[in-house]
């Protein structure tokens, strides 16, 4: 590949792309809201995710658009927060939209992401990309609206995917470092009833499946996920085993509602259901390198 631009590409999930592929593209452009130091062959050009500026000359040639961009859910749900997780999803993708619709040759690939959490809170049944039962609430709301602000953009000439991610684990980064930290400190028992489903994916295998969007021209909505999601009780009894952590106590959802609001966060990360699989990678005969989580933190925790 020529050129590849990452909008938000300063976060963890932008890191993990950048090191996959700048030994793979000879140009690496990370559309960033601060000014960065560009290094080897990733350049950094300043936007706002609002209005088109300088920075739309980048889109012209690139193989691939990959917008990561959007508040992290990490946080309280008041409604200050509420605005500014809808806000930087959906303009900045209406941004890219007319951005690319400028272009006189515009990306062959726009992927962007939305989230696993669209699905409904499941312990009955696994979601995929066609059967896949929707949700309610807010954050099910977000991706709506978010992948609807997609759909809209019209971009006859480039590719478009949909990557309803799951929860990307990493050793420098995404939810591995607190679900350690938690069990570490001894809490590393059951989440709520423990029966909830944890959709996940490793992070190399998550950069491989960008890879597989990009050079294979696909189209669509992909769940971008391990295809074996695990409950939450059987995630807590390996991270205790494969930490060397024998104590793990129980935490009751009350106990975990005070948890999350002394941390600035919601138990919703925590105790939803995520029970989502990637048949259409599994179909297209993608191969995970990580295909059971006890493989993947034996990966991460050496």
């Amino acid at each position: 590949m020529n050129k590849m631009v990452i909008a938000a590409g300063t976060g963890y999930l932008g890191r993990v792309l950048i090191k996959h592929f700048k030994s793979k593209v000879n140009e690496v452009i990370i559309l960033a809201r601060g000014a960065h130091s560009d290094y080897d062959n990733v350049k950094f050009i300043q936007w706002d995710a609002i209005n088109l500026g300088h920075w739309t000359t980048s889109l012209e040639g690139a193989d691939a658009l990959i917008n990561l961009t959007g508040k992290s859910v990490d946080c309280r749900y008041n409604e200050g927060n509420k605005a500014l997780i809808y806000s930087s999803r959906l303009l900045s993708t209406e941004i890219l939209g007319r951005a690319i619709s400028k272009c006189i040759n515009p990306p062959k690939v726009w992927v962007n992401a939305s989230s696993a959490t669209i699905y409904r809170h499941s312990l009955d049944k696994q979601m995929d990309e066609e059967d896949g039962e929707i949700g309610e609430g807010f954050s099910v709301d977000v991706c709506q609206k978010w992948e609807a602000a997609f759909n809209q953009a019209k971009t006859p000439f480039t590719n478009k995917i949909t990557a309803r991610i799951g929860i990307v684990l990493g050793k420098e980064g995404g939810a591995f470092i607190p679900l350690k930290k938690i069990v570490k400190c001894g809490l590393g028992g059951n989440m709520g009833k423990g029966n909830q489903y944890f959709s996940w994916i490793h992070e190399d295998d998550f950069a491989s499946v960008i890879e597989h969007f990009i050079t294979n021209n696909r189209m669509g909505i992909y769940n971008v996920t391990a295809p074996s999601p695990i409950r939450n009780k059987d995630l807590m009894r390996l991270l205790r085993d494969k930490l060397g952590v024998n104590i793990g106590l129980h935490n009751p959802k009350f106990l975990l509602e005070i948890g999350a609001f002394l941390m600035s966060t919601e138990t919703e990360l925590l105790l939803k259901s995520r029970n989502v699989i990637p048949a259409r990678l599994l179909n297209e005969g993608f191969t995970f390198k990580y295909n059971k989580l006890e493989q993947a933190l034996d990966n991460l925790i050496r």
